[in-house]
Parts: C-alpha cells; sequence; structure tokens
C-alpha cells in the first residue's frame, strides 16, 4: 500500500464500519447480527491501526494528499490529509485505543441488546477523530469535530434503562456546542483572513493582529468544551453514565483530546499572539487545580478518573501556553495509554463487584490481582511515579514552564507563573488521590455488605442458600487489552530517549537534576500523606481529613450551581417569556384573525338568508347611503 492511499485510507476505514454497523438490519443485539457488528468494529479499529503503522514506517519527510470535494465560490473544499510524524502517533494512540474498546466492549457488554449500533458508533467516533487528527482543510475538520459530539451524545446516552444517562448525554452535547460556536466563528475568520480553508496556507497567512487574536480566542471556546477545560468543563464528571469502554475512549483518544490536538496543530498562529496564550495559560492554571482537587473528595471510582482527566488535559493546555506543544503531545501520548487502562481496569472491578462506589470496596488485591497490578501502573503512570510513563511527559511539562518563567516566550512571565506553580502543586494532589484510591478499592476489609449480607453478585448453592461470588479478574476479551495497555502506560516515557521521537516532536533532550527534585518531593508528600491517614486509622477513607473543604471538593467547587443560577435558569426563563409571547400574541393574533373573519363571513351569510322585504329594504338603505356619499363627493 503506498502512503498516499494509507493517508487517505486512514479515517475512512472506521467512518465505513461504522456506517456499515449501523446499516445492520434491527434485531435484539444476539445471533449473527452482533458477531458481524463485533467483527465490523474490531476489524476497522485493526485496519486503521495497521494503516497508522504503515505511515510510521514511512521514513521520507512531511507530505500532503488531498481532492477537492466542493467549490463554495472561490472557496474549494478538500478532502486530504497532511501527514507527519506527530500526526502518525497520534492516530496510532487512536487507533490502538479504539482497538482495545472494541475487543473489551464484546464482553462487557455481553448482555447489551443495543451491542450492535454501540460498536457502530465507537466505529464512527474513532473515525471522526482521525479526521480531525489528519485533515489538512478546516471545513473537513469541522465536520469531524462535529461528528464527535453528535456520537458522544449517543454513546454517553447509551444505557437507557439509567436514568441519568439521557441527562448526562444532553449535558454534554449542550456544553459542548457552546464552545463549538465559538469554534465555528473562529475558523470562519480564519479562513476569511486567508481566502482558503487549506491549513497549510491558513498558517502562513500574515493575520492583522487584532483579528488573529480573535479568531484564536474563538477557537478556545471550542478547545474548552470538547478537552472539559474550565469553565466548560462540567459534563465531563456527568458523562460517567455512559458504558466503562466509552469513558475510556473519551478520556484517552478523542474528544478531550482533540482540543488540545486541534491547538498544537494551529500553534504557529497561536505564538503569534500572547494575549491568546495568557487566556490560555489563565483557564489550564485553573483547570489543572480545579480537577485535582475535585477528584480528592470523590466517592465514585469513575468520577475520581474523570476530574483526573480534567487536570491532566490542564497539564497539556499549559504547555502549549507557555510555548512547548512537543511536551503538550508527549503528556496526550502518555495520558492516551494511562487513563484507558485505569478507565478498562475500573470497569472490570466494578464488573466483578456490580458498584462505582469506593465506599463499597475493599479487600479486592487478593481477588483480582491482575487488575490490582493494572490499577499500580495506571495510577503510578498518572501520579508521576518514575520510571512510569507520566513521570516523563509531566517533567517536561514542568520543564517548560520553569524555563518560560525566565521569560523568552511569548508567554507574558506571569502567566507562566501561573502554569508552573498550579502544575506543581498538582503533582502532590495527584499522588494524594491516586494512594487514595488504590487503599481504598484493593487494601483493607471488603466493605461491600449491605443489609443482606455481601453486595458483591451473588448466587446460590445446591441447597438453595444465597451465596456470595467471590470477585476475579475479568474474562479473556477484557483481561488482555488492559494487560496490553500496560505495556505503553509503563514505558511509552522511553520513547523520549529515541532520537528519531524526541526529533519528530522537537523535544528537549530527557535530563533529570534539581528541576525534577521538588516535583518528587511533592509526590512523595502527597501519597505518603495519604498512606500515614490510612496507616493511622486503618479503613477510614482519607478524604475525612478534608474536613469542611470535602463537599466543596466533591461539588466541584458548586461550579455547576453556579451555572445553573447565572446561565441555566435565565435561559429557561426566557425561553418561557418566547414561548408564552409566542402562543399569546403571534399565535392569537393568528387565530384571531381567522376567528373574525369566520365571524364576519357568518354574519353575511345569515344576511343572505333574510326574507326578500328585509333584503329590499337593506338595498334601498345601501342605495340611500351610497347616494349621499355621491352627493357630498360632488359637493
Amino acid at each position: 500500500m503506498s502512503v498516499d492511499t494509507a493517508a487517505s485510507l486512514l479515517p475512512v476505514v472506521p467512518l465505513l464500519a461504522g456506517l456499515l454497523g449501523l446499516l445492520l438490519p434491527p434485531g435484539d443485539g444476539r445471533g449473527p447480527r452482533r458477531r458481524i457488528a463485533a467483527g465490523l468494529g474490531v476489524a476497522g479499529a485493526a485496519l486503521a491501526l495497521l494503516v497508522a503503522l504503515r505511515l510510521l514506517a514511512y521514513p521520507g519527510e512531511p507530505f500532503q494528499v488531498g481532492v477537492e470535494l466542493v467549490r463554495f465560490g472561490d472557496l474549494p473544499v478538500t478532502f486530504g490529509a497532511a501527514i507527519s510524524r506527530p500526526v502518525v502517533y497520534v492516530a496510532i494512540a487512536v487507533s490502538l485505543v479504539a482497538l482495545m474498546v472494541q475487543i473489551y466492549s464484546i464482553t462487557y457488554l455481553h448482555d447489551d441488546p443495543r451491542y450492535a449500533p454501540y460498536a457502530a458508533q465507537v466505529s464512527l467516533f474513532t473515525g471522526a477523530m482521525l479526521l480531525v487528527v489528519t485533515a489538512n482543510d478546516l471545513i473537513v475538520m469541522l465536520i469531524g469535530w462535529e461528528v464527535m459530539g453528535a456520537c458522544s451524545y449517543l454513546l454517553i446516552g447509551h444505557d437507557r434503562r439509567l436514568p441519568e444517562a439521557p441527562a448526562a448525554a444532553v449535558k454534554a452535547f449542550l456544553v459542548t456546542r457552546v464552545g463549538d460556536v465559538g469554534f465555528l466563528l473562529g475558523i470562519a475568520v480564519l479562513i476569511t483572513g486567508a481566502h482558503t480553508a487549506n491549513l497549510g496556507e491558513v498558517l502562513a497567512t500574515d493575520y492583522d493582529p487584532a483579528t488573529l487574536t480573535a479568531a484564536l480566542l474563538l477557537l478556545l471556546g471550542g478547545v474548552a468544551g470538547k478537552s472539559a477545560q474550565f469553565p466548560l468543563h462540567t459534563w465531563l464528571p456527568d458523562a460517567m453514565a455512559g458504558p466503562t469502554p466509552i469513558s475510556a475512549l473519551i478520556h484517552a483518544a478523542t474528544m478531550v483530546a482533540a482540543g488540545v490536538y486541534v491547538v498544537f496543530r494551529t500553534y504557529p498562529l497561536f505564538k503569534q499572539s500572547p494575549a491568546a496564550l495568557a487566556v490560555l495559560a489563565v483557564l489550564a492554571s485553573i483547570t489543572i487545580l480545579l480537577g485535582a482537587l475535585s477528584a480528592m473528595a470523590q466517592d465514585d471510582l469513575k468520577r475520581v478518573l474523570a476530574w483526573s482527566t480534567v487536570s491532566q488535559i490542564g497539564y497539556m493546555t499549559g504547555a502549549l501556553a507557555v510555548g512547548s506543544p512537543a511536551a503538550a503531545l508527549f503528556h496526550l501520548l502518555t495520558h492516551a495509554a494511562f487513563k484507558a487502562l485505569l478507565f478498562l481496569a475500573a470497569g472490570a472491578v466494578i464488573h466483578a463487584v456490580g458498584t462505582n462506589l469506593l465506599s463499597r470496596m475493599g479487600g479486592l488485591r487478593t481477588h483480582m490481582p491482575v487488575t490490582f497490578w493494572s490499577f499500580v501502573i495506571g495510577l503510578g503512570a498518572l501520579a508521576g511515579l518514575p520510571p512510569l510513563s507520566g513521570f516523563w511527559s509531566k517533567e517536561n511539562v514542568l520543564t517548560a514552564a520553569a524555563h518560560a518563567t525566565d521569560g523568552g516566550e511569548p508567554v507574558p512571565v506571569w502567566a507562566a507563573w501561573l502554569v508552573w506553580l498550579a502544575a506543581l502543586l498538582a503533582v502532590g494532589i495527584t499522588a494524594w488521590y491516586s494512594t487514595r484510591l488504590l487503599l481504598r478499592a484493593f487494601f483493607g476489609p471488603s466493605r461491600a455488605y449491605g443489609p443482606d449480607g455481601p453486595d458483591w453478585a451473588v448466587g446460590f448453592d445446591d441447597a438453595g442458600y444465597r451465596t456470595p461470588a467471590v470477585p476475579h479478574d475479568p474474562p479473556a476479551l477484557m483481561r488482555w487489552p488492559i494487560l496490553l495497555l500496560t505495556i505503553p502506560a509503563a514505558l511509552l516515557g522511553l520513547a523520549a530517549f529515541a532520537p528519531g521521537f524526541r526529533h519528530a516532536l522537537e523535544l528537549d533532550d530527557p535530563h533529570l537534576g534539581v528541576a525534577i527534585a521538588l516535583p518528587m518531593l511533592l509526590l512523595a508528600t502527597g501519597a505518603g500523606t495519604a498512606w500515614w491517614l490510612w496507616w493511622a486509622a486503618p479503613g477510614v477513607d482519607p478524604v475525612l481529613a478534608l474536613g469542611r473543604a470535602r463537599p466543596l471538593f466533591a461539588s466541584g467547587f458548586h461550579l455547576d450551581h453556579v451555572q445553573g443560577v447565572l446561565i441555566v435558569r435565565p435561559v429557561k426563563a426566557l425561553a418561557r417569556l418566547a414561548t408564552a409571547a409566542d402562543e399569546r400574541v403571534v399565535d392569537a393574533a393568528v387565530e384571531g384573525t381567522g376567528t373574525a373573519t369566520r365571524e364576519v363571513g357568518g354574519m353575511f351569510a345569515e344576511a343572505h338568508r333574510t326574507t326578500l322585504p328585509g333584503a329590499a329594504v337593506l338595498v334601498l338603505f345601501g342605495a340611500l347611503i351610497l347616494g349621499i356619499v355621491a352627493w357630498l363627493g360632488a359637493a
């Protein structure tokens, strides 16, 4: 296969698999239909991964391929791809995570009657993200961006048995749409100024500084929505109502990574706007700490991981703000590995114990050793424990922020200080909640007891007595994706030592010096504090040490409530006012006109039915009136 063909096929393969899956005849999700749906889903992701690996084997320079789809006046829209090493690295991460999710879902959703459309929607989701990754046309990129939004809505709300799932899907759709309005306008400004939608030509255009800053700030609205950055982050924790494999896909390789990647692709423009970088730095700093502090107080296993994603994406946008897109992309790749691992391992725990709540877990280490060690690797990488992958990518982010505080970067020095201090403080917080999660889920006695005994999945013995089923590691189709993801979660950071990888991403040479001493001290302090609280009061949740701050952190600083008061309620009130005006004014006027016309017509109809003498009198009276009018007019 030629590299030109491979570049064109990369997003097409999973998109085609998704469309074919949607065309399957309706059924109950079992039997041949289920097998065909699973085959299409796995094959689409596997072929996309093979195509991406084919592009990785290409040793040449970056290149573009494309074909014109349509022309709007003088503006052509081109379906094509701009291929470079960073693009290929992200495409491999997306395809690999999607493949693991498709395989894992076969068993995880084994009794789901709607599995077939689910698998097809995952394929569409994957293809849309690959379209964003490879597109060399802003309009085509926007199409992939919006298809992802639609797929996220469908997949988050997939389990219609859960009352919170539809609400979470609607919330995710609406919040991200708010940002997407700005994203669309920003793209329109860039295209208008460049007179082309080709990304390469847009990046080479000399924009007016004020126009460029306005366009980039509008783009950041879409980035904040898709990547769950403050203040448009509130949809992501609620999106945990979706199936756990979808959480892995959204958090690791699609959706939240898309915003970071778009800023990476358009970074030559951001370098020309210190104001846009300063805004990005402020939002990143708030997001890093907001996500980390909120993760400390969650009892829901998946919500801990969701808030950690908010924080880790903040690291990526912070790296972009301080002038290091390479560090941002490196952390995006390592985060894709360890966060996909953590969510799939979390799904194994939930599958085994039947609850998301850490307060109902405990003692799982001996029953689920594979899952336990997967969590150790994933949480260690999340916390930045050397030599796991997250350590190396976080070290690059922290080093880039520290260098930016010396000046010499487009971002203001004060903004660089904000990013560095927030990222540094979050190292200790992340280590604290990662240690707490591991201890609460896997150590100590089991807390999975309700009024009728153990709440683990129960069965009945030969005598008919209720007996608890002991939790165990997941079946093979769930276990192997978890095991395979432990490899990049543990070792991907070592790619920083590979000259080809460093050169492609333009990473600084990896080094361990004084600059890393403070983060390691904070990591040890955070993890050690959580462990000490656990040891001092065995079985007691370390989160109790937060005291009165616990409800504040658990609620995400009540930002959902604030947005409800300041935005949702006024918008609903305005909608009710508009509805009332439409019904009582517009509709009333239209209906009143019809009613009045009908009544006048009825009067004339009644007049036509009068007796002959009466009709004659009316005719004569009318003639008299007309005569008087004519006489007055003549006078």
